[in-house]
């Protein structure tokens, strides 16, 4: 379903299955990066009952439609405003991204994040608990989101609000 009306009402309505949010948009994750990310979302897609909602940069998404095209349970979302992509993570169960924003925006919405990058320049997030850093292979990412979607512990101590970028109070 490559649809691109899927808007944050749409998953209130589609609860009945966790809602994953892809976002990959760094340069360092195109080619070998995209298809393994693409493979991690494929083997997700097929063996566990998730809907993906991905959101790419332009280039990213007709690769990823080459990829993952033929999922029933994965759209695509044209580019959002800044808001709309603040209520879709919040909408979100789990969020697998490369963006260093969202890296600063998740903890902050209570939103567990698998981070998609081999280092980051923002480890407040991972020392935080919120964010796990696990690179591109596809093997790493399905391991991590499966125990993310499956331990209700691991899940609860990820999704609790927390500010390690500030508060806003200095």
């Amino acid at each position: 379903d490559w649809s691109s009306d899927v808007c944050s009402s749409d998953l209130l309505r589609q609860r009945d299955r966790p809602v994953l949010l892809v976002t990959c948009h760094r340069r360092e994750s195109w080619g070998d990066g995209l298809r393994s990310i693409a493979e991690a979302v494929r083997v997700l897609a097929a063996d566990a009952d998730v809907r993906f909602i991905l959101h790419p940069n332009p280039h990213v998404a007709k690769q990823m439609r080459g990829l993952l095209g033929s999922m029933q349970n994965v759209s695509l979302r044209q580019p959002l405003s800044h808001p709309d992509l603040l209520q879709l993570i919040r909408d979100s169960d789990l969020v697998l991204s490369d963006s260093g924003g969202i890296q600063e925006e998740a903890p902050a919405l209570g939103v567990p994040l698998l981070v998609l990058r081999e280092k980051t320049e923002r480890p407040e997030g991972i020392a935080s608990g919120n964010s796990r850093l696990v690179g591109t292979s596809a093997e790493r990412i399905v391991e991590e989101a499966r125990r993310v979607l499956e331990d209700e512990i691991a899940r609860a101590a990820m999704s609790r609000r927390a500010f390690p970028f500030g508060d806003s109070g200095a």
